[in-house]
């Protein structure tokens, strides 16, 4: 809670791109651009999604270019449809044909009604002649030589619907509607609705079985590409039984599958709802998902055009002329339409601007057949809403809590999520549901986040960066750099672990160097005592001739800031001991190291004069530290710890060197040296064992050393002198016990050492 109360205006701001998102998703303010990248986002995934094969059942009779220069200009004489008719019904057996042609007008080619005029007229007087006219009428009646061809076989004719303020009306609709008004509930609009139509002539109407509107455009998204095309239409006029009526696809879908009753399907809605919203037509048993409009998603198969490859492709003249062998499209459904460019038959698609539009109905049918059928659920909003707030909050907590290489990665895998799981839902449920919305969200909450924390929130750190830079290792700046509003230089009291470490036999070996040597020498060991302390996220106080000062505890709170002072002070030592291997084969004096370290209450912060200034500790327990350094060659050990610094770091092995009063403290300080690190499964060993016994040993003559037992103290003693007589701490105690020896018990006797001297 702490960091979202500091990072409260970053979050807000990410936000913005939520609220933004939401308006349009729940419809309070749509965007136009956020609309035409989720058409382009679906045309996209369209794509990439189709079969691009084949379908053989679907066969496109094309009234194409090479048809018009061999049978004449369109529109072709009834008779000669008929022909067409004839061929694909009989001598083809195609299992449905249908037409994407309208025949609004009668056909006048024949010059029948020329004939009768002239009859009537000026020949009205020649004997025979009307009666001839009348003989010869059948034959000269294209549209019922047109009509004959049709009846009784599956055919499907073409119309479309019109809205006017004054309706008008051509031709004839089908004698019935594929659905009755009755059969949605009031209250709604279920379908589009039209007052007007322009139908084929009431002859041909009534001789084709079926007929079914070709509007396409109706669900064109504003841009004029057709991605989704209604099923059914309302009529509303006056002319014809107003109802719903289906479109060419479905009724040409229907004659081959036997013509299935077609049934609404309504999304559940509880008692007393308003009317519920059509979710489906179920065709037979086939269940087709609609949107709001009764519009169907065209899944398109591939490119259009006789080179698309979805359909085969066969010029109406070849039919015509009998070039294809008998039975050659036998239980094929046989669609008519035009392509070629001066018919304006070309439509703008996802897939292609221009698509014939005989092959948009062609989809429709290989989609039912097929089942490949998708859907815009009811609860597309809805999810659209989760999907935009699941993203945002997750982008408004991560990115503002994160670092940047985190949040980088947090953005991209949130990106991913909502394009994965969108495009999932598509492939293997044929579920199209709006994306654009959470990806421009998550662009714009991006963007937002990282550019106020780049304009912002970095200038915080690279104030932090300025102050701490120098003190503190890089991999501490680096948290701090995290929520560098908790770091100052403000001086501050904090339990923390001091270390001192100073170099052993220095004036000495400067004295045998020059001074350029000499300062690339210490350079090199303060190099590899300070890569050490920054290891284990010490802060090097400063350098001070032959000794480093470091801290453990600030400015980042370290809650084992003693265990990682012990480690690096071992870690010193076996550094120094490292830099004496190559000493020796150089023929230089080896060097030894004193370190100090105590546990305590110190002040950390800047402290310093006008002139020059410096973050750092001071207090009790820094100038303790100091001391203890100074008592390291006195016990012949490298480090001396403080007991606080003991308490703080059980994880080590520890050996109890003395009690000792050091000058400018009134109490005794218990001083250890850390022998190393130690873990269950090492004490187990031989030889940790064997040390575990020595140390007992070992506490059992400082136990008998302060309650001046002499004669105990040095029978325990010679044990430990016999097993390690080189071992400057056995000696100094042996001395001690043999001075103590000679002088009377004293009843003010402590057991603490006393020095003097710094």
């Amino acid at each position: 809670m702490t960091a979202m109360r500091r990072h409260g205006l970053r979050i807000a701001i990410t936000l913005l791109p939520v609220l933004l998102a939401l308006a349009h998703a729940t419809g309070l303010w749509r965007l136009d651009a956020i609309d035409r990248l989720d058409h382009l986002i679906y045309d996209t995934r369209l794509r990439a999604t189709m079969p691009g094969t084949l379908d053989p059942r679907i066969v496109i009779v094309d009234v194409d270019d090479a048809s018009l220069t061999r049978q004449g200009q369109w529109p072709w004489s009834r008779d000669k449809l008929a022909r067409l008719t004839r061929e694909l019904t009989g001598r083809q057996q195609a299992a449905a044909l249908g037409f994407d042609v309208m025949f609004v007008e009668p056909d006048r080619s024949a010059g029948l009604d020329k004939l009768r005029q002239i009859a009537r007229g000026p020949l009205r007087e020649m004997p025979g002649l009307a009666a001839e006219i009348d003989r010869l009428a059948p034959a000269l009646d294209n549209d019922a030589i047109f009509a004959a061809a049709m009846q009784g076989q599956r055919v499907a004719l073409g119309y479309y619907f019109t809205r006017t303020e004054k309706p008008g009306a051509k031709g004839q609709l089908p004698p019935a509607p594929v659905l009755q008004a009755e059969a949605f509930p009031p209250g709604r609009g279920y379908a589009t609705a039209w007052n007007g139509f322009g139908a084929s002539l009431p002859v041909l109407a009534d001789a084709a079985p079926a007929a079914g509107f070709l509007n396409t455009l109706v669900m064109s998204n504003g841009d004029g590409v057709i991605r989704a095309v209604p099923l059914i239409a309302r009529y509303e006029g006056d002319r014809a039984r107003p109802g719903y009526y289906e479109s060419l696809g479905l009724a040409v879908y229907r004659l081959a599958s036997g013509t299935p009753p077609v049934r609404p399907v309504f999304a559940p809605s509880g008692p007393g709802a308003a009317a519920p919203p059509l979710q489906s037509l179920l065709v037979g048993g086939l269940r087709i998902p609609v949107n709001e409009a009764a519009s169907m998603q065209v899944p398109f198969r591939g490119p259009g055009g006789a080179q698309g490859g979805s359909f085969r492709y066969v010029s109406a003249g070849d039919v015509l002329e009998g070039q294809l062998a008998p039975g050659e499209l036998k239980d094929r459904i046989v669609l008519v339409g035009a392509t070629a460019p001066g018919l304006q038959d070309l439509r703008a698609t996802p897939v292609g601007a221009a698509f014939p539009g005989v092959e948009v109905h062609a989809n429709i049918v290989s989609a039912m057949l097929d089942h490949r059928l998708l859907a815009v659920p009811d609860y597309a909003p809805g999810y659209e809403v989760l999907s935009v707030l699941a993203a945002g909050l997750v982008l408004a907590l991560g990115l503002s809590l994160l670092p940047a290489p985190r949040a980088v990665v947090l953005a991209v895998a949130t990106l991913a999520a909502l394009v994965g799981v969108n495009a999932w839902l598509y492939k293997h449920h044929n579920l199209v549901l709006p994306l654009a919305s959470a990806l421009a969200m998550a662009a714009l909450a991006f963007a937002f986040n990282m550019g106020w924390g780049y304009f912002v929130e970095s200038r915080a750190r690279r104030g932090l960066v300025r102050l701490f830079g120098t003190y503190v290792p890089p991999q501490l700046v680096n948290e701090m750099l995290v929520t560098p509003g908790r770091y100052s230089m403000r001086a501050e009291s904090k339990h923390m672990t001091v270390m001192f470490c100073d170099m052993r036999n220095f004036t000495r070996l400067s004295e045998q160097m020059a001074p350029a040597e000499l300062q690339a020498f210490l350079n090199n060991v303060f190099n590899r005592l300070t890569s050490v302390i920054s290891t284990h996220r010490g802060t090097v106080d400063k350098y001070m001739g032959d000794c480093v000062m470091a801290f453990w505890g600030a400015p980042i709170d370290t809650p084992d800031h003693a265990t990682l002072a012990v480690r690096a002070a071992l870690d010193m030592a076996e550094a120094v001991r490292d830099i004496n291997k190559i000493h020796r084969t150089t023929g230089r004096p080896e060097i030894s190291v004193g370190i100090g370290i105590n546990s305590g209450v110190m002040s950390v912060g800047d402290m310093g004069s006008a002139a020059r200034r410096s973050y750092t500790v001071v207090g009790d327990a820094v100038n303790l530290a100091s001391r203890l350094e100074g008592l390291s060659v006195h016990y012949g050990v490298e480090i001396v710890a403080s007991g606080a610094t003991r308490e703080l770091a059980p994880g080590f092995v520890w050996q109890e060197l003395d009690s000792v009063l050091v000058k400018g403290r009134a109490q005794a300080v218990a001083v250890f040296t850390p022998l190393g690190a130690t873990t269950e499964a090492e004490a187990q060993t031989p030889a940790a064992l064997q040390q575990s016994a020595q140390l007992q040993r070992w506490a059992e003559v400082l136990a008998a050393y302060r309650r001046q037992d002499w004669a105990m103290g040095r029978n325990l003693l010679d044990p430990l002198l016999a097993a390690d007589a080189k071992k400057v701490l056995y000696q100094l105690y042996a001395q001690r016990l043999a001075s103590m020896a000679l002088r009377p018990q004293d009843p003010e006797w402590d057991g603490a050492t006393r020095f003097e001297t710094k």
